[in-house]
């Protein structure tokens, strides 16, 4: 694998992740195909589903880490933790969670502290990381060349 091919196609599928990433999991799975996608259509090169997975899991890491310095600049710079809080509350009562609850409050104020958010952040690099790399590896496996036999 070209790592220079490689680290370019990571970064522009990263950067369009940021955008795609706005659906809600398959984004993430997108971003790690389109690295694959950038890298294939400028080295001509097939990569293996280790090898796409490995350049999906890039893709995927740079735009998590797009998006989180973006969240961080807002809630920091723009001191918009209670539109963060007001976010989450209006995502659990979507989803059916009891937001009125002291418990489920008290669990959303302790995301905005250090721990916390070190927490959050560890897993949802996870999330993205195994979403991304599964959609590397798929797109690697989906663009092969196909040969009659």
């Amino acid at each position: 694998m070209n790592r220079k091919i490689a680290i370019r196609a990571a970064i522009k599928a990263g950067v369009l992740g940021v955008f795609i990433g706005m659906i809600p999991l398959l984004g993430i799975v997108l971003t790690g195909a389109l690295a694959v996608y950038f890298y294939r259509r400028e080295s001509r090169l097939v990569l293996s589903a280790a090898l796409g997975s490995r350049l999906g899991g890039a893709a995927g890491v740079v735009a998590f880490a797009i998006n989180a310095l973006l969240l961080t600049i807002r809630i920091l710079v723009f001191h918009a933790q209670q539109e963060y809080i007001d976010f989450l509350t209006r995502f659990a009562h979507t989803v059916g969670a009891n937001a009125a609850d002291p418990d489920f409050q008290a669990g959303i104020h302790s995301l905005l502290t250090p721990s916390g958010l070190a927490i959050t952040f560890l897993f949802g690099m996870i999330i993205v990381l195994v979403l991304a790399s599964a959609g590397g590896a798929l797109a690697s496996l989906l663009l092969r060349s196909r040969t009659r036999t």
